[in-house]
């Protein structure tokens, strides 16, 4: 299982800031202490050029964000400030996705970022911490390169991928399901081809059976070649942004679920991290962890 890391390049944030950067590092760490993956394991991703962003977003955008040419009030709607910095790490996010889905179609199996998940980005804006959509992009990539013909995104952050249905919207190639939280950021909902709205306080057995019934769903519209999966670590019961109250348990068994339709159809599947804002952010890395470990367990 190749897995691609982003955290040495480095995204200054002022000091209290409430995005956990410091989970990146910590969750390739805990993989690598662990005993389960060698240092031979990860890789480097390569940094999505213009030509690959520009796929899914406005070239006067990707020219705006690499130049710093962004205001006050477009870098507040990320939440980072600009810096070189910034960019270069937006660019490696989006291009570990990439990477992960080569890798993935390649062997036919799995493959992860250990970032990504960036789904708050439109086409010519970036919100929620979100500067270039990784998923949007290297679905595109997929389809440019021929690796994929058909490809879903599924989608559990507990947050709705809006920019990712948005720039999606009329890719008929592409299909994308979200299941999150109906009263959660973002507030305006874009329309996914599939949106599974949850309540606040929603437990394990409620989640696992509407995400089973949206993967039926996804997968029998979808007809997939190609599965990336955002494993949002963000529905766990004591994570600061999420309310749907899920356990660790639940959150293992909704990786298995989702793992299985694409293990038992021979569909390849590239993971991304998405969100995880536990108050413990131990609890976080440890979400995001067992993810990855069950993925490489189911395909061995």
């Amino acid at each position: 299982m190749q897995l691609f890391y982003t955290d040495v390049f480095v995204l200054p944030l002022p000091p209290g800031h409430r995005f956990p950067m410091e989970k990146y590092a910590r969750l390739r760490q805990t993989l690598l202490a662990g005993g389960d993956f060698s240092p031979d394991d990860f890789h480097l991703p390569h940094a999505a050029t213009d030509e690959e962003l520009q796929r899914a977003h406005d070239a006067d955008y990707i020219r705006r964000i690499s130049l710093g040419e962004i205001d006050e009030k477009m870098q507040k709607a990320i939440g980072f400030p600009w810096s070189p910095g910034m960019v270069e790490r937006s660019r490696r996010s989006a291009g570990a996705t990439i990477d992960a889905c080569r890798a993935a179609c390649a062997s036919r199996g799995i493959a992860a970022n250990l970032a990504g998940g960036t789904h708050h980005a439109f086409a010519g804006h970036g919100e929620g911490f979100c500067v270039f959509n990784d998923a949007a992009v290297a679905a595109r990539a997929m389809r440019a390169e021929g690796l994929a013909g058909r490809i879903l995104i599924v989608d559990c952050d507990v947050h709705q991928g809006n920019g990712t249905a948005a720039i999606l919207r009329d890719d008929p190639d592409i299909f994308t399901f979200s299941i999150h939280g109906a009263r959660n950021y973002p507030f305006t909902k874009e329309n996914s081809d599939l949106d599974i709205e949850l309540p606040d306080g929603c437990g394990d057995p409620a989640y696992l059976a509407q995400l089973e019934h949206g993967l039926d769903t996804a997968f029998d519209l979808a007809c997939p070649d190609l599965v990336i999966y955002l494993a949002g670590a963000d529905p766990y019961a004591d994570d600061r942004l999420g309310r749907l109250a899920l356990s660790m348990n639940g959150l293992a068994e909704r990786d298995r679920r989702v793992f299985r339709r694409c293990r038992d159809g021979a569909i390849p599947v590239a993971v991304a991290m998405a969100g995880g804002y536990a108050r413990n952010i131990d609890d976080t890395v440890s979400i995001h962890a067992a993810t990855i470990r069950l993925g490489r367990a189911m395909w061995r």
